[in-house]
């Protein structure tokens, strides 16, 4: 059975992207091996720790590694991805031997989504910016479709997230033509 290893861009527990990570995997599960990569505890991206790597960095590029394909689920921060998911995607694209640059890092090739909820604007301007980075770090991206959700006013009033019918369809469109992308 093949892997999809999801990221959620924000660390809240409840999150409404962590949230949104969990209806893909019900749509997904019977048919992959859904893992959530737990990355809070990768350090900020320096290259005075590079040459001796932490443990943490080695552990997730593994788990990108070992993954047939990635799904990332963020919030939009200003109008962009949120920082702790940029820091993840630097350690990331960095060559895994840092004595030949011309090396691999853990996500050349490897096949990845994005989708986000948020406000009005549905995280487009957050996947628009994240799609440029993923594919500057070359990974291969499926762009279309990429469900960006508006939360309605009682997700940021009560905490509560609900999705309409519609929004919960172009969430399984999504996850149907990624289980076809990585196939």
């Amino acid at each position: 059975m093949k892997t999809i290893l999801f990221i959620v861009g924000s660390l809240r527990k409840q999150s409404f992207n962590r949230q949104l990570a969990k209806l893909a995997e019900n749509m997904l599960a019977d048919r992959f091996d859904i893992k959530y990569l737990e990355f809070e505890d990768v350090p900020l991206m320096n290259q005075d720790l590079e040459a001796e790597t932490p443990e943490t960095v080695k552990r997730v590029r593994q788990e990108v590694l070992a993954a047939d394909g990635i799904w990332i689920f963020t919030p939009e921060y200003n109008f962009s991805y949120p920082g702790l998911l940029k820091n993840l995607l630097d350690w990331l694209s960095r060559p895994m031997d840092i004595s030949n640059f011309a090396n691999p890092s853990a996500v050349v090739g490897k096949k990845v989504t994005a989708c986000g909820a948020g406000g009005k604007n549905q995280t487009m301007s957050c996947r628009a910016k994240l799609n440029e980075l993923l594919e500057f770090i070359k990974m291969d991206v499926m762009k279309e479709p990429q469900t960006g959700i508006a939360l309605g006013l009682e997700a940021w009033t009560e905490g509560k997230f609900v999705l309409t019918d519609e929004q919960i369809a172009q969430l399984k469109e999504q996850a149907e033509k990624f289980a076809k992308f990585i196939q």
